[in-house]
């Protein structure tokens, strides 16, 4: 079994390999097909994994990766008396839970764990119970409520599996800080590494409570735009530049990448600069210095740069020269002339 990454694309015509879910919002993962040539998207069909038989429904054909060369097969497709059982065991999940709490609080020694969820296999032959325990530094010792459990449902195989703060928000659901439906519980189906550098690119504040999730961890939309903010910023001189404007001469003092522009402060006066009226004055007088400085190699060195020799102040430029050269300067590329470093030093700043 293949788990499938939310950046794959499901293969418009017809593959030997398909796409499977298990829950309503979950991954991906691939099997092979080529026993089912009549099998289709939204099909429901029965698969052997390591957490043994489950049922899950067939959302799309992907091309096959060249670094997996086995692919399990798909033992079966579902029968109606499937689904039907499904819905069986799924309405008997709640109680499985509240008897999961009850024995644990029976046993004792289980207060630091919440339990979540309870979920059932398709014929009830395994009972998985989800639970979280961020409190707790050590691991839980659960082999005590599993026994406990095993007795109590001696037809199924009980398993007990501990969750991140993450995955309970996802069980959980509930409405995000934004006002609408958690993102984890409604759609995304994989949780992408979030830091705090997205927040600083983006200009967020850094009060946890506006970049911190329900779970308590960093918020996954900081990452929705963060490539956009980035690409943008590339664009855009850095705070603290001094730069030319309509306005005169004056210094960056803010950077507006969605707006493409930046807030420049000439004599007391504050000013949004858009990036086309914005001439890079630092790089400009930098070239033009370099260009008027001559070869910098000894004349004997067989210098083939083709620039004059000696020092700036000893250099001759003539008046039509000297104009070409600041058109060509004032026609560069402001983009290639903007400094790229990287964001962090702009925080710095």
């Amino acid at each position: 079994m293949s788990a499938n990454l939310s950046t794959n694309i499901m293969s418009a015509t017809r593959t030997s390999i398909i796409a499977v879910r298990f829950q309503k919002i979950g991954k991906l993962y691939h099997f092979d097909c080529a026993d089912f040539p009549n099998l289709e998207p939204s099909d429901h069909v029965i698969v052997e994994t390591v957490r043994g038989r489950q049922l899950g429904q067939a959302i799309g054909f992907v091309a096959p990766e060249k670094a997996v060369s086995d692919y399990k097969p798909i033992s079966r497709i579902a029968t109606p008396r499937d689904l039907v059982m499904k819905q069986l065991w799924d309405s008997k999940a709640i109680e499985a839970l509240i008897i999961c709490r009850e024995k644990a609080s029976q046993i004792g020694g289980y207060e630091m764990c919440k339990f979540i969820e309870a979920q059932y296999n398709y014929d009830g032959s395994q009972l998985t119970i989800l639970f979280s325990a961020e409190e707790s530094r050590d691991r839980v010792n659960i082999n005590r409520l599993r026994t406990a459990l095993g007795n109590s449902y001696n037809q199924a195989r009980v398993e007990l599996r501990q969750i991140g703060a993450r995955d309970v928000a996802k069980a959980l659901g509930g409405v995000g800080a934004c006002g609408i439906p958690r993102c984890c519980s409604t759609f995304l189906t994989d949780f992408s590494p979030v830091s705090i550098k997205m927040a600083k690119a983006q200009g967020i504040s850094l009060n946890p409570s506006e970049i911190t999730g329900m779970c308590g961890r960093l918020r996954c939309c900081l990452i929705y735009e963060y490539d956009q903010y980035v690409q943008a910023r590339k664009a855009l001189p850095k705070r603290n530049k001094m730069v030319g404007t309509p306005h005169g001469q004056g210094k960056v003092i803010d950077v507006h990448p969605l707006q493409d522009a930046v807030t420049v402060l000439v004599e007391d006066m504050r000013y949004i600069v858009q990036r086309e009226q914005i001439e890079p004055i630092e790089e400009l007088n930098a070239l033009q210095q370099k260009a008027q400085a001559g070869c910098s190699k000894s004349e004997s060195g067989g210098c083939d740069c083709g620039a004059k020799h000696g020092k700036a102040s000893d250099t001759h430029v003539d008046g039509d020269d000297n104009d070409s050269a600041n058109a060509s300067l004032a026609g560069g590329s402001l983009d290639g002339m903007m400094d790229t470093d990287n964001l962090e030093d702009e925080d710095d700043d």
